[in-house]
């Protein structure tokens, strides 16, 4: 397994940016993919988008196509959820998630997905 930890959530006003990211620490040379889930407090946890380790293919939501993007520094272990144009519905903890097993892989099912990280918080201000 890999160990994750998310960084640079915060207050962002509506219309801004933020960039999220996940870092890999542990058998970082098991990682098959990595994606960025999103869970509002009573709310099942949705997935936002994901990226596999090698080859580089993202996946996205339609709630976030065309402004959010998801990249990787394969180098430092490290993924990247680029936020623009955010509205009060991006309003979310953010959890960055790991498949190391290399089974069956639904980019959008948590159950791909066997590392979590703690999750950042990212709220949008109107």
């Amino acid at each position: 397994q890999v160990q994750l930890v998310e960084s640079g959530g915060g207050l962002v006003q509506a219309g801004g940016s933020v960039r999220l990211s996940c870092a890999a620490v542990g058998r970082t040379f098991s990682l098959y993919a990595v994606a960025w889930f999103r869970q509002v407090l009573g709310k099942e946890r949705e997935s936002v988008a994901a990226i596999s380790w090698s080859a580089g293919n993202t996946y996205y939501a339609d709630s976030v196509k065309g402004r959010f993007t998801i990249s990787r520094v394969n180098a430092k272990n490290t993924v990247y959820l680029q936020m623009n144009s955010l509205n009060s519905e991006d309003t979310a903890v953010y959890y960055c998630a790991a498949d190391t097993r290399r089974g069956s892989w639904n980019w959008s099912a948590s159950s791909s997905y066997d590392s979590w990280g703690p999750g950042t918080q990212v709220t949008v201000s109107s």
